[in-house]
């Protein structure tokens, strides 16, 4: 595991810790949510060593398949305070694969974080109420990235497997409609931010940042 991987291990769980005691004394409410929906992530630049130590550097295009199995889905975890504020855990499973023309240009024949580009964060939400069922929130968080690595490189060595990956930024707001006292549905879109770090097979290396954007659709349980 490089430093970087063991400062966002360690980052994430003093953060989640702190703000936990801080709010384990007041009044709150729980919401569990559960989502699925419409993931995409833009261009980004592909960086590293294969496992002959030739270096390699490209732009790849990356295709979500939202909809195809493993399908892109996250639930959250939500302590809400009576003012309005929020704490919570979330846990996205999004998807990058590299297109055709990028695997062409590239000489990869396999590139992709498909059984997961998973982060995992700490949220700091807020909501706000618009009537006696509907309701707006927002909400950033940090945390890391253990996406399933799958690549093969131009030499034919193929990597398949979790790695902690680097540090996770994550931001969201939506729209929330109350259809009982306890279960509601929502609307939100949704991003992350990670700078990946990836180990070869072979002892090659591979970086790159992604950026995920979302359209989510989901329910939430209050308790």
């Amino acid at each position: 595991m490089t430093l970087i991987n063991r400062i966002s291990a360690r980052l994430l769980t003093g953060i989640l810790l702190a703000l936990w005691a801080v709010a384990a004394s007041a009044q709150a409410e729980y919401e569990v949510n559960v989502y699925t929906g419409w993931q995409t992530a833009p261009h980004s630049t592909v960086s590293g060593v294969d496992e002959n130590g030739t270096p390699f550097e490209f732009t790849a295009g990356w295709d979500g398949r939202s909809f195809e199995a493993p399908p892109y889905y996250g639930f959250r975890v939500t302590r809400w305070q009576q003012n309005g504020w929020g704490i919570g855990l979330e846990f996205t499973h999004a998807k990058i694969y590299a297109d055709d023309e990028t695997l062409a240009d590239s000489g990869f024949s396999m590139l992709e974080f498909t059984d997961g580009h998973n982060v995992v964060t700490v949220n700091a939400s807020k909501r706000f109420a618009l009537s006696d069922r509907w309701s707006t929130h927002a909400g950033l968080g940090l945390g890391i990235a253990v996406p399933y690595v799958e690549v093969t490189t131009p030499g034919g060595i193929t990597t398949e497997e979790y790695q902690l990956t680097g540090p996770a930024v994550r931001w969201f707001a939506g729209v929330s409609y109350d259809i009982t006292d306890r279960w509601s549905v929502y609307g939100e879109y949704g991003g992350t931010y990670s700078p990946n770090e990836a180990d070869l097979t072979g002892g090659g290396s591979l970086e790159t940042d992604v950026i995920t954007n979302a359209v989510n659709i989901g329910i939430g349980f209050s308790f």
